[in-house]
């Protein structure tokens, strides 16, 4: 399968220590919290917080479980965290997500990268690829925004 990479960057600032914010992006009990939708529809938070260890989401939506996956690549707590990602549902290809985490002055900043990895039709011209590759980042950006909204309502009332 023919595929390209489009990198989504993003970044966040939260009145919050650094710990805080990359342990709800560790701790399966916070992780539950907002990572990929609510606590309320998340029905298994499950990671081994180690390089090499693998994390696993599983969210119901209207009856339909969505599993997402991935392997710990790097870890420098309270820093930086990379990781891939994959929803095996759709399909096998592999996204790289970095995470890193700084105090700047009293408060933390977040930068967000992910490479997201764009699978082609057979046949597709250049702008084809351009325009899809968008639409992936499109997609992925508005989905971490709302996820990102539910991590600053946790971390800034811990």
């Amino acid at each position: 399968m023919t595929t390209s990479t489009v990198t989504l960057s993003m970044a966040r600032r939260f009145n919050a220590s650094d710990k805080v914010v990359y342990e709800a992006w560790a701790n399966p009990d916070l992780m539950k919290k907002w990572l990929f939708t609510t606590e309320s529809t998340n029905q298994v938070t499950n990671n081994s917080l180690r390089a090499g260890g693998s994390w696993e989401i599983v969210d119901r939506r209207e009856g339909v479980d969505y599993r997402a996956v991935g392997e710990y690549l790097e870890l420098k707590p309270p820093h930086k965290l990379m990781f891939s990602f994959k929803m095996p549902q759709f399909n096998d290809l592999e996204d790289r997500i970095t995470v890193w985490i700084s105090m700047v002055q009293n408060s933390c900043e977040m930068a967000f990268v992910q490479e997201i990895t764009v699978p082609h039709e057979e046949g597709w011209t250049e702008e084809d690829v351009k325009r899809t590759g968008t639409e992936f980042s499109e997609e992925s950006r508005k989905g971490w925004s709302l996820m990102f909204e539910n991590l600053k309502q946790l971390v800034e009332t811990e």
